[in-house]
């Protein structure tokens, strides 16, 4: 249970954190933070939870991250349905605070996309499918490489969460005009369910191509890299 909690506070931050920068921060007039904030802003929310709780549940947040690190022989098949679970309720807790906060506005008239993910005329720049299928698979599969690989045993001690927040940093700066960047399933699912509409009808994407990248990266970086 206390891994599960872990993974549902560590979830809740990553989506209240990541998301509420983007809906209340990044377009501020004249002190807007901008996609470089939006992005350092889901960098830090995985740094600083992988230090709060990452010894007790292995920081996941995520359930392509789960789902790779079974596939890179890093995790029980058996936890994942839990693990999944509580990552979805903290994602969906979040979405909820967050809803509340932005309907207090006193001149509030809707909640917009609420930073739900998309593609096509949903995506920010207007990319299609087939780019945000892409994207979303290339970016997933490097960010289970970058968390595998700064796990490893070999890897030097106690840096890993930063790289691993510097890495979703960066991956947020290259896809946020293309996806609003998801590969996160959680984080995907929790916003579209609460921006509904068409976002509801794209968020198979944003399942299908993440979980996809992670467990190709989980098998890549078993039979390449884990061990001498």
């Amino acid at each position: 249970m206390k891994k599960l909690f872990a993974e549902f506070f560590g979830t809740f931050w990553l989506v209240f954190g990541g998301c509420g920068s983007a809906i209340f921060a990044a377009g501020y007039p004249d002190l807007g933070i901008g996609f470089v904030g939006v992005s350092l802003a889901f960098g830090l929310t995985v740094l600083t939870m992988a230090y709060a709780v990452g010894h007790i549940s292995g920081g996941h947040f995520n359930p392509a991250v789960s789902l790779g690190l079974w596939a890179g022989g890093k995790f029980e098949g058996k936890s994942l349905p839990g693990y999944i679970i509580a990552q979805l309720v903290g994602a969906m807790v979040a979405a909820g605070a967050l809803y509340l906060i932005v309907t207090g506005k006193t001149d509030f008239v809707s909640i917009g996309g609420f930073a739900a993910n998309g593609y096509d005329s949903l995506s920010p720049d207007g990319y299609s499918m087939t780019s945000a299928l892409v994207a979303e698979f290339l970016l997933t599969a490097f960010f289970l490489l970058i968390i595998l690989g700064s796990t490893n045993d070999r890897a030097p001690k106690g840096f890993a969460p930063i790289a691993i927040g510097l890495g979703l940093t960066l991956i947020h700066l290259i896809s946020i005009p293309i996806t609003n960047t998801s590969v996160n399933p959680a984080r995907s699912t929790s916003q579209a369910l609460f921006a509904g509409g068409d976002y509801t009808g794209q968020l198979w994407l944003f399942w299908v191509a993440p979980i996809a990248g992670a467990i190709v990266a989980g098998f890549i970086h078993k039979a390449l890299f884990d061990k001498e």
